[in-house]
């Protein structure tokens, strides 16, 4: 039987690893806030014929946009953000685009958004992500309520939500202050899509600890969690693995509207995964064995035999 339980350390140390240039990054750099947090206009266009990325981008900067963002579509089309405009400053843009372009250039789609309701969408995404945390919280411990100390395994599974999102958010903080990557509404999206996909796999392995532990399974309770990840590593890494072939798929194939979403899906079920083995059970050990002083790196007190 392969020993999870006995490498807890190890598991706590490639978290902090992972995550600690993410919450440095964060602490720096932030997030970049796309077009949904800050006002700004968002445009799709379509020239005809076709243009070079650069080219178009080039053109931008000429007429007076050296900072706007450019992305070609699978479809051929080009979605443009840049700062607030006007009706009469988008007209004059796509006049000159065209003329600079020698192309047709035919508005498919605009979005205006107003520095309140990108306020007001940052804050409801906030408010949305906390409201997710405390709701897990609240039903985890209602649903192992007959076990002994049940806020303990809420707890831990909220603990290992938030390993979840930093490791995420850091990422993404990561990728841009060196890709210039912006958040959007998708992000909140498959943030809170992430945030379910871990808990729904640490239910699992919570649910036959204490499946286990009903039955006097296992002995101890170390013995006992190991035995339970052990039952349920393999279910847990195929469903992982079916859904992050769905998910490589959607990346490579699905165009570029969706694919900053699809990233924070695909590194949101690797580390859900990740953490609901390695993170969420191992605390559950430190917190019954009273080893939260090791944990922070202080000396832990006595544990009774």
């Amino acid at each position: 039987m392969i020993d999870f339980v006995g490498k807890r350390y190890w598991y706590f140390l490639i978290s902090a690893i992972i995550i600690i240039p993410g919450i440095i990054s964060l602490i720096v750099f932030g997030l970049k806030p796309g077009i949904d947090f800050r006002s700004g206009t968002n445009m799709t266009l379509h020239l005809t014929p076709a243009v070079e990325e650069a080219k178009l981008r080039q053109s931008l900067a000429d007429l007076g946009y050296p900072d706007a963002v450019v992305q070609r579509t699978g479809e051929g089309d080009f979605v443009i953000r840049l700062r607030e405009i006007s009706t009469d400053e988008r007209q004059a843009l796509v006049t000159g685009i065209g003329m600079a372009s020698g192309s047709q250039v035919a508005v498919r789609d605009f979005a205006l958004v107003s520095p309140v309701v990108a306020a007001e969408t940052a804050r409801n995404a906030a408010i949305g992500v906390i409201v997710a945390a405390v709701g897990i919280l609240l039903y985890i411990s209602w649903a192992f309520r007959r076990m002994p100390k049940p806020f303990r395994w809420g707890t831990c599974a909220v603990i290992a939500l938030i390993h979840d999102v930093l490791l995420v958010m850091g990422v993404f903080s990561i990728l841009g202050w060196v890709a210039g990557v912006e958040i959007d509404a998708l992000f909140i999206t498959g943030m809170l899509t992430v945030a379910g996909y871990s808990v729904h796999d640490t239910i699992v392995v919570f649910d036959r600890i204490r499946e286990n532990m009903t039955k006097g399974i296992g002995g101890g309770f170390e013995t006992t969690v190991n035995f339970s990840i052990v039952q349920t590593f393999t279910r847990s890494l195929n469903t992982s693995l079916t859904v992050l072939f769905v998910l490589a798929a959607l990346f490579l194939l699905g165009g570029v509207t969706i694919r900053y979403f699809i990233l924070v899906l695909l590194i949101g079920v690797t580390t859900g995964t990740y953490s609901s083995i390695c993170n969420a059970s191992q605390l559950l050990i430190v917190w019954e064995r009273g080893e939260w002083g090791r944990f922070i790196g202080l000396k832990p007190r006595p544990t009774q035999a």
